[in-house]
């Protein structure tokens, strides 16, 4: 979940990046009394995510400068609308634009491919989830704006639940009692995941004893098949090279979770802009 001190953090590091000495041109070219007014303005329609953090990195280096109407998290938009005001110190104001719209630019088109996502897979019961494919010390940013989309989070790190893939089942021989061990050292309360890429993998797994078993790349006619031999005793993930043209027949074969990884990795900024004039 996203908390004020994972912004106040993120922030902080992106505006000591950008400016580590000071704004050199607003310094030379802006009076120090002048007052800046700004609009943050939709140049295309979308689904807005980072008003916290807009605001936060708007206000982060001088408390005088005020954000008001911010649009919700969620919240659809279209080109032209207004999602945020911001007045203050001109050169309070500059020096903290690029942070501001970069981090809400990559937040809200996040939200809004996962929208798409969202809708494509909409009356099958598939949940469109993340993955850990993200931005390395974004993470948690971008996994709000996936839940703002309408979408849904995977495990968070490592240290959340046992996820057995490929090169991890590559170093074991006998794959059901590998599981079996793995499951008697964990917590009853840790989730057990297991990835596979063939049909004949499945029996085995499930005999092991998992919560959740992933589908690799599978072909449509075979995640069909998996479905049918998991037969509910496991929740059923498919995973790999889903796009917003495949990912609605992927939910049609029934799975309950398909993981998207382009939802973070792959994704364009939205085109949102900071409209700034000169105040009285």
């Amino acid at each position: 979940m996203l908390t004020q001190d994972h912004i106040d953090h993120v922030v902080r590091l992106a505006l000591e990046e950008d400016a580590p000495f000071g704004d050199l041109t607003s310094q030379a070219f802006i009076p120090a009394a002048a007052v800046a007014r700004a609009d943050l303005v939709a140049r295309e329609a979308g689904v807005f995510s980072g008003g916290g953090v807009f605001a936060v990195a708007m206000t982060a280096l001088d408390a005088t400068v005020e954000v008001r109407g911010l649009l919700g998290e969620g919240e659809r938009f279209r080109a032209g609308d207004v999602l945020a005001s911001v007045e203050g110190p001109a050169r309070s104001v500059l020096r903290a634009e690029r942070v501001a719209l970069n981090l809400t630019q990559r937040m809200s088109g996040i939200a809004t491919l996962t929208a798409q996502y969202v809708a494509a897979v909409a009356g099958t019961g598939a949940r469109v989830v993340d993955t850990r494919k993200t931005t390395p010390g974004l993470r948690v940013l971008e996994r709000h704006a996936v839940r703002c989309g309408g979408g849904h989070n995977h495990r968070f790190s490592l240290s959340d639940a046992v996820m057995a893939k490929d090169n991890h089942l590559a170093l074991v021989d006998d794959i059901t009692e590998a599981i079996r061990a793995a499951r008697a050292t964990l917590p009853h309360t840790t989730h057990l995941e297991v990835e596979v890429d063939r049909l004949d993998q499945i029996e085995p797994v499930l005999k092991g004893g998992v919560d959740t078993i992933m589908l690799d790349n599978f072909s449509l006619d075979d995640l069909r098949r998996g479905v049918e031999l998991v037969a509910g005793r496991a929740i059923v993930e498919a995973s790999g090279g889903v796009t917003l043209e495949t990912v609605g027949d992927i939910a049609r074969t029934g799975v309950d979770v398909i993981s998207v990884g382009a939802l973070t990795h792959g994704v364009r900024a939205l085109d949102l802009g900071l409209d700034v004039r000169m105040g009285p």
